[in-house]
This record gives structure tokens, sequence and C-alpha cells, in this order.
């Protein structure tokens, strides 16, 4: 397995769960799939396993049915931060309340920076 969790962290907003992980990859595919594996087997109850994923000229990000779009919120933060190498996964366990389309980006976005944030300063 050439996947490492580098940082994780969780952002709470209004009851609503939102699980940040931050991962070098060096094999795209197979360190992409492995990880929506994990994530998948970690957070049964999640609603939503979103991501963004570069290494060098490949990218992907996926919103898996969630609204505003996040894995798009995910990329821009990896284009950010200049994270060449990096997936981020963030998993949303729902918790009753409807945060709206700009509700999810933002939440999205403030798990997935929080991470990216502690990782660079660690």
């Amino acid at each position: 397995m050439t996947v490492k969790e580098v940082y994780a962290g969780k952002l709470v907003d209004r009851k609503s769960k939102f699980y940040a992980h931050l991962y070098t990859i060096d094999d795209f595919e197979k360190d992409v799939e492995e990880v929506r594996k994990i994530h998948n087997k970690k957070y049964k109850k999640a609603a939503h396993h979103c991501y963004a994923a570069k290494y060098h000229d490949q990218e992907d990000q996926r919103n898996d049915g969630e609204v505003g779009s996040p894995g798009r919120v995910l990329m821009e933060l990896l284009q950010e931060y200049q994270l060449d190498g990096y997936m981020i996964m963030v998993s949303r366990i729902f918790g009753g309340i409807k945060l709206g389309q700009g509700g999810v980006a933002r939440a999205f976005r403030n798990a997935g920076r929080g991470v990216i944030k502690a990782y660079i300063e660690s």
C-alpha cells in the first residue's frame, strides 16, 4: 500500500460530523480506491464520502451525491496549498439538520482547510 495518512480531524456543524483525512499518494488510481475503501469501512454511518486527489497531471474529485460541490471545494484547497501527491477525503455523518448548498460547501471547506493547516503547521 502506497497511501499514507498524514493528518486527520473532525468538524461538527449543526450536528453533522465531518471527518477529514489528508493522505499522501503515489499510485493515483490504486491509492484513491484504497482510501475510498478505508472510509467506507471506517465511517459506515456516513451519508457521503467526498474527496479530491491530485498527483502530477492527474486529478480526481467526487461529490458522492452531496450538494454544494464538495469535491470541487476540496480540489480548490489542494490547488491553493499546492499539495501535489495528496488526497483529501471528508466523510459526513448527517446530523438531521439540512445545511443547504452553501452551508455544505462551507463545512467541507472548513474541515479540509483545518486538516491541511494543521498538517502544514505540524
